[in-house]
């Protein structure tokens, strides 16, 4: 049987360093591909609140948060300036709690998906004014760094800006009183911060200049935008590196304690069970997701006002409300995968995808979850897709290609564009979907082509899968899988590992789950533990049909509770 997985590279400097300190072969060769090696095991096994960066090392945030403090003195309207994503709500919700714990007159603003798009456009903008006329300053969190037109027409009113943003900027940077953006100018260890990252680091920075000078004297108002932060990043897919691995490890450890209301009543919704330790799955499938889901059908407010409830009611309530906006996304999201996946071209490096009946809140979750599935299923490197929904285009791409940088070199066929090298949004202008698919294509083709035609270094591993290691039944022990809990949380940037074994055999295969959704395996080989398939409930007359064949297994390792 062949496959097409190959063992991810790592530096043999550094699993000689750690295999001298005791670790196992397979334990530093893991390290070792995440870059870890003796020197820095100690800062990644245990992430620390208190090695996190002092938000002055932030460029610009020294001024944004004397500009924000200067109007909360003022008694001026500040309108928080957000996004619709779990990010953006996060971000939003961040900068409201601290500029009303300060003593200041917040007034939340989020665009909406349908009418609006994202972030600063002329119709968000004329909206927020008439809803607020009085604004003095508007701060923007998750988004404004490509609103050039946008800030420029606040201005001129006499209107105070603040851009907080981690998107890529375009040519031309917007004209504001302040900008802090990673992704502008930044220490390379701040360079991977999310918006809702950025956003509680220019509250940090308000509350300490507040405290020095005397104007705030309350209580530590930073655990639950710690909690924000950290459930944003991994939403958002930032890289579990760094500083964003001590916020997100700092936030699900403390997450019983310092969690909003709002996100524990969610929680308890959303899990079967209660949670003792809370993991990074946690936030990427059971609370991001119901975030996003009220802005993706409904509105971002509600969202919103789960994360700003401070009566135990009121956030039941308000997390009823989410988790039933979840309910429809599933529901809408499973009929437009489908619709997808019929759509898919073979072969092609890369996939737009036109869903003209579909809802334009599920296009970035199904472009998500057809590369899941073509990641799963193709026989070679399946490039980024694309889904566009009444017009509305979401877009999700693989490690290799940077899909803003995709879009920037179609940017003539499309009416407006963002987002990172991950994830973005477009709008392709009437009648150009078929011109914009072509020039996609073309782009991805010749990245592809570079990258496996590169040497030695320069050259990109395109496997279907790339696994940490080749192991054998002996290898899988509990022992074993406990010390894989150290290297959490895992995500972008500190993917679980990936295991794969030769030659397995089966001895009995059955469905698993009350609608016979899952496949458990039991295997032959006795030092096996059980396997699960989630989701592939339907396969199983082929598996029955080949309990005599042997098997090349890919698998993650976990220990059940």
């Amino acid at each position: 049987m062949t496959t097409n997985w190959q063992e991810r590279p790592f530096s043999e400097e550094k699993f000689a360093s750690l295999c001298a300190l005791g670790l196992s072969e397979l334990q530093a060769r893991i390290l070792a591909a995440r870059g870890i090696g003796a020197d820095g095991l100690d800062a990644f096994l245990s992430p620390s609140i208190q090695n996190l960066a002092a938000p002055q090392s932030l460029p610009g945030i020294v001024r944004a948060a004397d500009v924000v403090l200067e109007y909360i003195a003022a008694k001026r309207k500040i309108v928080i300036f957000g996004d619709y994503d779990c990010d953006g709500v996060c971000a939003t919700a961040i900068m409201t709690r601290c500029i009303e714990a300060l003593g200041g007159i917040a007034a939340p603003f989020l665009p909406d998906r349908m009418s609006e798009g994202y972030g600063m456009t002329d119709a968000s903008v004329a909206r927020m004014l008439s809803e607020i006329p009085d604004v003095g300053l508007v701060v923007t969190v998750d988004n404004g760094i490509n609103s050039v037109t946008q800030v420029e027409a606040l201005k001129a009113k006499g209107i105070a800006v603040v851009i907080t943003d981690h998107h890529l900027p375009g040519e031309e940077l917007p004209i504001a009183d302040a900008l802090v953006n990673p992704k502008v100018d930044s220490p390379e260890e701040l360079s991977g911060l999310c918006g809702a990252a950025v956003a509680f680091m220019l509250a940090n920075q308000m509350v300490s200049v507040a405290r020095k000078s005397g104007s705030y004297s309350g209580p530590c108002i930073g655990g639950a935008m710690l909690v924000l932060a950290g459930l944003a990043t991994v939403t958002d897919i930032m890289p579990l590196t760094g500083q964003n691995r001590i916020l997100v490890a700092e936030s699900l450890r403390r997450f019983q304690s310092w969690a909003p209301i709002g996100l524990k009543e969610l929680l308890g919704r959303a899990a079967r069970t209660a949670r003792q330790t809370m993991t990074s799955k946690d936030y990427g499938f059971l609370l991001g997701p119901r975030i996003n889901a009220a802005g993706r059908v409904a509105s971002g407010m509600e969202a919103l006002e789960l994360l700003s409830a401070t009566d135990r009611e009121i956030a039941r309530e308000c997390a009823r409300i989410v988790d039933e906006r979840n309910l429809e996304r599933k529901a809408e999201e499973s009929k437009a995968v489908e619709d997808a996946w019929s759509k898919i071209v073979p072969d092609a490096s890369a996939q737009v995808i036109d869903l003209p009946n579909a809802h334009p809140g599920v296009a970035g979750i199904v472009a998500a979850r057809i590369l899941d599935r073509l990641g799963k299923d193709a026989q070679s490197f399946s490039g980024p897709v694309c889904v566009i929904a009444r017009g509305h285009g979401s877009a999700r791409s693989p490690e290799l290609i940077n899909i803003r940088d995709a879009m920037d070199a179609c940017k003539d066929v499309l009416e407006r564009f963002g987002g990172h090298a991950a994830a973005g949004g477009f709008k392709v202008k009437s009648g150009m979907v078929d011109e914009f698919r072509t020039r996609l294509c073309r782009y991805c083709s010749e990245m592809i082509s570079a990258a496996a035609e590169g040497d030695g270094e320069d050259r990109v591993c395109l496997a279907t899968h790339k696994i940490d290691a080749w192991v054998t039944p002996a290898d899988m022990t509990f022992e074993f899988a406990d010390w894989l809990t150290k290297l959490e949380p895992f995500g972008e940037g500190n993917c679980e590992p990936l295991f794969a074994m030769r030659d397995v055999e089966f001895s009995d295969i059955k469905l698993l789950g009350v609608d016979g959704r899952h496949l458990q395996f039991c295997f032959k080989q006795q030092s096996m533990p059980r396997a699960i398939w989630w989701g592939a409930g339907d396969k199983i007359e082929e598996f029955r049909s080949g309990l005599n064949r042997r098997w090349n297994l890919l698998f993650r390792l976990f220990s059940s509770d």
